[in-house]
């Protein structure tokens, strides 16, 4: 097991200028970060993995898209290739990073709904967007981790059960789920059971509290949920996805309108206090 810190909280775009921060993420204990991909080309990234290994942090990447433009399921060809098309390019930036595992709600547009539930046109057209993508990340050794989100942030997959269903039927060894505890304590009935059903397509996991805030403040079932990631013989990360009002962008698409924590170093720092404790716990 590794412990991650996502860069959400500061940034969508990791510079020169957060190498004090990453530096104070590595001496609290963090194993790794994981990176936004937003913006750039493959040779920033380069130069940033060069920068994570002086430091001595491994990493994993996260991307989404917010463009209708370049929706997966869209029923128009030229839009669902612009979104294989930026996929791929986040794709050869993860590889050029270092990291190989890019995740998200890499599935559809986030934040665009078409007022009712997926249709099965939009989930035979993700699937051959999905296949296509997977076809390229196989060409760069990465796994993208398909996030399910809460049904206020998308409506193509917001459960575990269909998530895994989906990736079933992809059918790619690329394309596997990624386990969120905020969005799995508003959408799932049964959280833990959520992940221990399908904990055969999870290849990441995030682990995130009720209100985005300090890990372990919560009422996620954290006692239950780490002793199940541990019996499972999860063997990957878990890292801390926590959001705050810095990024106007970011803050208005998760819908964060107030602080959460006292400070960022709560959040990291009490978070990998909490992770630690409790999988130690749970063993």
């Amino acid at each position: 097991m590794k412990i991650g810190m996502c860069m959400f909280l500061w940034t969508t775009n990791v510079s020169s200028e957060h190498d004090p921060l990453l530096e104070d993420i590595k001496q609290t204990g963090f194993d790794g970060v994981e990176i936004p991909i937003f913006e750039g080309m493959p040779e920033e990234y380069r130069r940033l993995g060069e920068t994570l290994d002086r430091i001595g942090l491994e990493r994993t990447a996260v991307t989404a898209m917010g463009d209708p433009g370049m929706n997966l399921i869209s029923p128009d060809v030229a839009t669902r290739q612009r979104g294989i098309d930026y996929m791929k390019w986040a794709i050869d930036c993860s590889d050029a990073l270092g990291a190989s595992l890019l995740s998200g709600p890499v599935h559809s547009t986030l934040g665009l709904f078409s007022g009712s539930g997926p249709t099965q046109f939009e989930w035979k057209q993700s699937i051959d967007s999905q296949r296509a993508v997977a076809e390229h990340a196989e060409k760069r050794n990465v796994t993208i981790g398909l996030e399910a989100l809460n049904r206020f942030e998308c409506y193509l997959l917001n459960t575990m059960d269909d998530l895994s269903a989906h990736i079933d039927e992809i059918g790619s060894p690329n394309i596997r789920a990624l386990y969120d505890t905020f969005h799995a304590n508003i959408e799932e009935a049964d959280p833990v059971g959520a992940y221990t059903r399908n904990v055969r397509n999870v290849c990441h996991i995030h682990i995130s509290e009720n209100d985005r805030g300090v890990p372990g403040r919560g009422h996620v079932p954290w006692k239950e949920t780490f002793k199940a990631i541990r019996d499972s013989s999860y063997d990957g990360w878990l890292t801390i996805e926590s959001f705050g009002r810095a990024l106007p962008e970011l803050a208005a698409a998760t819908k964060v309108w107030r602080d959460f924590a006292e400070s960022p170093e709560a959040v990291y720092r009490d978070g990998y206090r909490h992770i630690r404790s409790s999988w130690d716990a749970a063993g």
